[in-house]
């Protein structure tokens, strides 16, 4: 990361809201993940990319930036760099477990885009199961007795530190 990248991200913690961030789980996750560049940067791995350039081609990113991101994503378990297939001096992008548990929230960000930012009659791209070749049910939550829940239907419970 570049100073100016580095300092820009410090003023952005600066000024996040003080409170509890570090014991919420939101909030770890976002910072998990960085910024939006990240995210689309999962979304292309789920998707198959693997390479510096195919990333590259597909999000039209600047390098240093493309650099940047995948660097923060290995750095913090999502990626992992193996070498390439073929056997050449250059590597690939995996996505390790942790990586691949951002798969229901890649999934919900894409529903969730689908059902508010499209026109009717707008035709976006379709994620399909590969036995059926049918689109996915929407994700849902569900109690542990499997009924659909709502925001209204849940709340935060604080529990004690470790070990108290």
């Amino acid at each position: 990361m570049r100073e100016g990248e580095r300092e820009l991200a410090q003023r952005l913690r600066d000024a996040a809201p003080q409170g509890d961030e570090d014991e919420c789980p939101v909030a770890r996750s976002v910072d998990a993940i960085g910024d939006w560049w990240s995210l689309l940067i999962v979304r292309d791995a789920f998707d198959g990319s693997r390479r510096f350039g195919e990333f590259q081609r597909s999000l039209g990113v600047a390098k240093n930036i493309l650099a940047a991101r995948l660097r923060a994503l290995v750095e913090g378990g999502i990626l992992a760099v193996v070498p390439a297939s073929e056997g050449s001096a250059y590597h690939a992008y995996v996505l390790t477990p942790k990586g691949e548990d951002l798969f229901p929230v890649v999934v919900a960000l894409r529903q969730w885009g689908e059902a508010h930012f499209f026109d009717r009659g707008e035709a976006p791209s379709e994620l399909l199961d590969c036995v059926q070749e049918r689109p996915l049910r929407p994700v849902g939550i569900h109690a542990a007795d499997g009924r659909r829940l709502g925001p209204g239907d849940t709340h935060v419970r604080k529990v004690g530190a470790a070990g108290a």
